[in-house]
């Protein structure tokens, strides 16, 4: 599950954000000062920071400068009620991975949230889509937390449906991807071991798209 950190010294702000980040279904933790937040980020576990700019004891920008210089790469969103450029461009230069200005609409602050956790997930070589998570890099493979056993071919299917999720991928593209071009295209090794898939993550996460091949939703 997802560690947040959310930073803010107005209990309303904190309280607003950390219910609709559960909704998301992330845990929260909640700091209101400076040198509470500094802290908590350094927390290798946690996965993302929204970091206040305005608070007691250290402001953001200097959390976010020392937080940088400590080596940790955790994604941070800076939020403030500041305007202007200056500000804009201070947080950027400390290391913030994205800005938004207080007041903020919850619903695009999330998607920024996601589109950030994403972006960190593929750098780590992580992919994710609903329940089901490859780490590339580890060549592991969970569905609702739960490890689950894939052989080479089986997690290189896998890798193929998650990087492509929404998309129809056809028979003829799986396998010049998964088993290379040389491959009898006459085969009926990929519904063979899309089977294989559906039992191990579940049947619906694959889709049968009727004369067109298959889609990972």
């Amino acid at each position: 599950m997802t560690r947040i950190l959310v930073v803010d010294d107005e209990p309303h702000i904190a309280a607003l954000l950390s219910r609709a980040l559960t909704a998301e279904g992330h845990t929260v933790e909640v700091a209101d000062n400076g040198p509470d937040a500094l802290a908590r980020a350094a927390d290798p576990e946690v996965d993302l920071v929204l970091l206040d700019v305005g608070l007691p004891g250290m402001d953001g920008i200097e959390v976010l400068r020392r937080l940088r210089a400590l080596g940790s790469i955790v994604p941070v969103i800076i939020l403030t009620a500041r305007s202007g450029t200056r500000d804009t461009v201070d947080g950027l230069d400390a290391g913030a991975n994205d800005y938004v200005p207080k007041p903020f609409v919850v619903a695009e602050l999330l998607a920024r949230v996601r589109s950030r956790l994403r972006e960190s997930a593929a750098a780590a070589g992580v992919i994710s889509h609903g329940d089901v998570t490859l780490d590339v890099l580890a060549r592991r493979a969970t569905v609702g937390g739960r490890d689950v056993d894939l052989s080479a071919r089986e997690f290189a299917l896998a890798e193929q449906f998650l990087r492509h999720a929404g998309d129809v991928l056809s028979r003829e593209a799986l396998l010049s991807r998964v088993w290379g071009m040389d491959f009898d295209p006459g085969s009926n090794v990929v519904d063979v071991y899309v089977r294989y898939l559906r039992a191990k993550f579940g049947a619906h996460h694959i889709a049968t798209v009727r004369g067109a091949g298959y889609r990972w939703q």
